[in-house]
């Protein structure tokens, strides 16, 4: 059954799907690209790592205390102080402590064969990018570095939730985002923002100057990965959808 949304399906925004999301729809760009691009060109799927604190492990268990008032009388003043004490016991607390966890995001480049010059880096942004802690530092640092140079970027936002990535003096408020970032244009840019309800725009991956610009045409994508990994299968329409 194809996804029943003309758009972005907000049920692959679950936290328990959208890793495989973002997984399956870089290797479909990968896929769509390659033959597209040679012999000038390859795309290579290339993985960022780092280390994170498990949002779920956060919480430290805290046990009901009771608390019990007790005066102190202070030499030299008659005022009362409220102490607030824990009842003893034998028994250990269970709590909870952050661990550690390895995060590996992949995205895409588009490098030039022979001299392997990198022409496009397409970024489809995580949770952990759109949300404060490590990965959106980390992201943060990389997308300042492209936008340093005359790489050319596409950034592709399919997530409501989280904090969109800065753009100076735009007011466009939306719930997905492709910003196309050519290096020869900068500060200037393009974004497509689009809503729920709307189809994902297509656009013209950015090259070198005069050459031809394949144009991806992320709906189809993505709803070829709806199509062959079963999401249909696995997808509760019965339920509200859950954001990451």
């Amino acid at each position: 059954m194809p996804s029943p949304f003309p758009g972005m399906n907000p049920y692959l925004e679950h936290p328990e799907l959208f890793p495989g999301i973002h997984h399956y729809l870089i290797s479909e760009i990968a896929r769509f690209l390659s033959p597209q691009l040679r012999p000038k060109y390859r795309v290579a799927v290339e993985v960022r790592m780092y280390e994170t604190t498990d949002d779920s492990s956060l919480v430290v268990g805290i046990p009901d205390v009771t608390v019990k008032s007790r005066q102190i009388q202070d030499s030299n003043s008659s005022s009362m102080a409220n102490l607030a004490v824990a009842t003893p016991t034998s028994q250990p607390i269970k709590v909870k402590i952050p661990m550690p966890i390895a995060i590996k995001e992949g995205y895409l480049e588009v490098r030039e064969v022979g001299t392997e010059t990198l022409i496009t880096t397409i970024e489809i942004l995580s949770p952990s990018n759109k949300r404060v802690g490590k990965g959106r530092e980390m992201y943060e640092e990389k997308r300042e570095q492209v936008l340093a140079s005359r790489t050319n970027l596409v950034e592709i936002d399919l997530l409501r939730r989280g904090n969109p990535m800065p753009i100076v003096d735009n007011n466009t408020q939306s719930q997905y985002r492709i910003l196309v970032c050519r290096g020869n244009s900068r500060p200037n840019a393009d974004l497509y923002a689009f809503n729920l309800p709307d189809v994902i725009p297509c656009f013209s991956l950015p090259l070198r100057a005069g050459d031809n610009e394949p144009v991806l045409d992320l709906q189809s994508l993505l709803n070829n990965v709806y199509d062959v990994y079963g999401y249909d299968l696995v997808v509760n329409y019965n339920d509200e959808p859950v954001l990451v």
